[in-house]
């Protein structure tokens, strides 16, 4: 079935081009499975710009603020726009990875502890006992994340001239750090996609590694027990349950492997996994036989049957 869909990419948040790739391999996808399609920047008269397009569905490939976090999908649920991935109540929950502990923890899903910090009081002293992870509660594709050492290069206490995500963001998440290895694995349809693991070739898995060819090692699959595994698919599949996620969801974990399954942490849930080529999700799928415009119309198709079902 041919439809007319925008899809909507762009927008103002730290992670615009990274979107800007998403929307441009998803459209793409979609016209050569035949699909009429409107390619929309986010701008702040977006509701007018889909008045006048009168999409069949909105597949909705922005990530951050304001795409990421309720906002658009509360507007589009009052336009009555059908949109791919998940709604306004799940988006709200979890881009707030302290929301999103609140909801998954007492449900048994492993989480690391922490706290809210004030940013102004990090010039004062440590909240938490070094190493320890700073990171904004509700940015994506590690934006602003900050591991503090005790010998690293910020000071003790940090400081106030030091760049670091205390100079943009007024409170930050403060989480003990888990030392071991990054993994991810991606769910969509009710499966999940098997487990990756990620290999910086420097540093940590940040804004950077992600989305620069080359500067991360992608292991599929990881290299890790089985039990770790099948521990890694439970809980992605759980948590995008628990959450009311729709689409494609990704879970990403810490795991300390001389802890065996005990040391399996998961870190946050993204709703809005991106869709570059450099991306886990196509990637993942792409290893259990999904082509890349077959993955984009499963997500169109999902939406679809949400939409019916409802």
């Amino acid at each position: 079935m041919s439809l007319h869909i925008v899809v909507l990419m762009g927008g103002w948040s730290a992670e615009r081009e990274v979107s800007l790739m998403s929307g441009a391999g998803v459209a793409d996808a979609l016209e050569s499975r035949g699909h009429r399609v409107t390619r929309i920047d986010m701008a702040p008269d977006i509701a007018a710009l889909l008045t006048e397009a009168k999409p069949d569905l909105v597949f909705n490939a922005l990530h951050g603020t304001p795409g990421e976090d309720g906002s658009i999908q509360g507007m589009m649920d009052l336009m009555g726009l059908r949109y791919t991935h998940s709604g306004m109540a799940t988006s709200v929950i979890a881009v707030d990875k302290q929301l999103t502990k609140q909801v998954l923890v007492p449900h048994g899903i492993p989480m690391p502890g922490g706290r809210m910090v004030r940013s102004a009081d990090l010039f004062e002293g440590d909240p938490l006992a070094r190493p320890y992870v700073l990171k904004p509660v509700n940015e994506g594709s590690s934006v602003g994340v900050a591991i503090v050492t005790a010998d690293g290069n910020y000071g003790d206490p940090i400081g106030r001239d030091v760049a670091g995500p205390w100079q943009d963001f007024d409170e930050l998440l403060a989480e003990p750090f888990i030392r071991g290895r990054e993994l991810t694995t991606a769910v969509l349809g009710g499966r999940a996609f098997g487990v990756t693991e990620l290999r910086p070739r420097s540093g940590f898995y940040d804004y950077d590694a992600k989305y620069t060819e080359g500067m991360t090692e992608h292991l599929y699959p990881a290299p890790i027990p089985d039990d770790v595994a099948r521990a890694c698919e439970n809980v992605a599949l759980e948590a995008h349950r628990l959450l009311g996620c729709r689409g494609a969801s990704r879970a990403d974990f810490r795991w300390d492997d001389e802890r065996g399954v005990d040391g399996l942490f998961l870190l946050e849930v993204n709703t809005q996994p991106g869709m570059t080529p450099l991306s886990l999700v196509p990637e993942q799928a792409r290893h259990n036989g999904i082509d890349y415009p077959t993955l984009v119309q499963m997500i169109v198709d999902e939406a679809l049957d949400g939409e019916a079902s409802q």
